[in-house]
């Protein structure tokens, strides 16, 4: 049974690269070749080296091992993880959590019937909470990796030739890992600012966000992107005054037009100031408050503004600084983005790159998927990424979710469209738990109903979308959802109404 699911699977995929290879560069076809298993013969010569133990990097070396291959890790940090682990996502959200339950406690558990005398912030304990489980995951990677017989070596690792890694290894010492194919899959790195200096302490990027030592009276957040809302929406509900000053238009400019505009509206009801289409030209850190100045995008008066903190969230850089990359003459674009092809190869034979450091979307989740093809790839079988495919969530609250096209990608493109949309305010789950502010919007192919991209701002959203990227990677069409039996009462009844209104009407708006 499972067998014939994965033939039918592999033959799905196979017949759709071949149909769509003209139209789509990132989606990756098929090698059918045979693998023999084997180790290599001692140490020095591993079948797979990994520069990078975050999400691409740690995930490459395990399914590396899974397949017979004799791998290790190269990690400058000392801890498993990356970034995401140990400065951005997960610590992340574990004080998203904590704040919205702070949040909750205070403004939304008496319309419950839940009432205490008073509600304070426990920074210290929130920020433990924090440390906890971001050192529990980090350990539970060194667990997989002893499992998986994943050789990890602990420091700084650049070229010396295409096959041979020198590393300067936090204890102090120097070893030269060698191994017949390389990944580099080193993450990426804070975006600097013209002028503006991060020391962490009044002038933060997401790393020292997670860690103040205490709530800021006022916090400027320089760029309206994923970050700096989400990082925004903690300190704000912890009692911040929170201004957003954005260079662009319009905030999370990837977003879904009619999502974003209902998104920014749910964050102004939550007391987050914007100043759209606004450049900062100067920084004053001399006093005890942080002086920013900014002008219009367009040039004009210039004005003051005053902050306890500073966050600069203008973006992430491929880290790829100090790996030697020139010195055995690996590509890489205006971006410093490492180039490579439908395999992950760079020019230089032997030599791969995943994650950041090459094009694509910048998201922990499109890391792990990139190490297992490219790992599956070097062990002769077939890999696929397809980058159109790829969910993103911000995790506010609501949270927004998408997979797929935007309504303005749609138009641009020419395709005839419909449009559904249902309101979670016709949800009876959301009713019920009084949380009941969003939307789902569905966009499908106007002849063929195919489903082009699915859009939901919701509590949970980054849950719920999981069940539209199924759909949209085996290129279902919105009938399909549509027809399929939701439980009742759940949120996800929102999905499949908005699928009804796509391509028939709804039962319940």
């Amino acid at each position: 049974m499972v067998l014939a699911s994965l033939a039918r699977r592999k033959a799905y995929l196979l017949s759709r690269n071949l149909s769509n290879s003209s139209t789509d560069a990132l989606r990756y076809s098929f090698s059918l070749s045979n693998f023999s298993r084997g180790f290599a013969s001692g140490f020095e010569e591993n079948d797979v080296v990994v520069i990078g133990g975050g999400p691409g990097g740690y995930v490459a070396a395990i399914k590396a091992a899974q397949l017979g291959l004799k791998t290790t890790c190269i990690e400058k940090r000392g801890t498993l993880g990356g970034t995401c682990l140990n400065v951005g996502c997960i610590p992340s959200k574990a004080l998203l959590h904590s704040s919205h339950m702070y949040h909750e406690a205070k403004h939304s558990f008496p319309g419950h019937g839940v009432k205490f005398s008073s509600v304070e912030v426990d920074l210290p304990a929130m920020m433990a909470q924090k440390d906890k489980a971001v050192s529990g995951l980090t350990r539970g990677i060194e667990g997989l990796f002893k499992k998986n017989k994943v050789n990890y070596v602990k420091g700084y690792g650049k070229f010396i030739s295409p096959s041979e890694v020198s590393v300067d290894t936090i204890e102090g010492g120097n070893t030269v890992v060698k191994g017949k194919h390389v990944i580099v899959a080193t993450g990426s790195d804070v975006k600097s600012l013209p002028g503006i200096t991060i020391d962490e302490k009044r002038i933060v990027s997401s790393t020292g966000a997670l860690a103040l030592s205490e709530i800021p009276k006022k916090l400027i957040v320089i760029g309206a992107g994923y970050i700096g809302l989400e990082m925004g929406s903690v300190w704000g509900r912890l009692g911040s005054e929170v201004t957003v000053v954005e260079f662009a238009p319009d905030i999370v400019p990837s977003m879904d037009g009619e999502i974003r505009k209902q998104f920014q509206r749910s964050l102004e009801k939550q007391k987050m100031k914007f100043m759209l289409k606004t450049k900062v030209v100067g920084v004053d850190t001399s006093g005890d408050i942080v002086k920013l100045t900014v002008e219009p995008a367009s040039g004009g008066e210039q004005k003051t503004l005053e902050a306890d903190v500073v966050l600069v969230s203008a973006g992430r850089t491929p880290f790829t600084a100090g790996l030697g990359l020139d010195k055995i003459g690996v590509e890489t674009d205006k971006a410093g983005r490492i180039l490579v092809n439908e395999r992950f190869a760079t020019n230089v034979p032997g030599v791969y790159a995943i994650g950041d450091v090459i094009p694509g979307p910048m998201l922990a989740h499109k890391a792990e998927e990139d190490g297992v093809a490219c790992v599956e790839f070097i062990a002769g079988k077939h890999g696929h990424v397809d980058y159109d495919k790829v969910p993103g969530v911000v995790y506010t609250h609501p949270e927004v979710a998408s997979v797929g096209k935007t309504e303005e990608q749609v138009k641009a493109l020419g395709v005839d469209y419909r449009v559904g949309k249902f309101p979670f305010l016709a949800n009876s789950r959301a009713k019920a738990i009084d949380d009941a502010e969003g939307i789902v919007k569905i966009l499908a192919d106007k002849e063929t109903d195919k489903i082009l991209g699915v859009h939901i701002m919701a509590p949970n959203a980054g849950e719920l979308i999981h069940e539209a990227v199924l759909a949209i990677n085996y290129d279902a069409a919105s009938e399909d959802i549509a027809r399929i039996c939701h439980a009742h009462p759940t949120m996800s009844e929102a999905l499949k109404e908005a699928a009804m209104a796509t391509y028939d009407k709804p039962i319940h708006v």
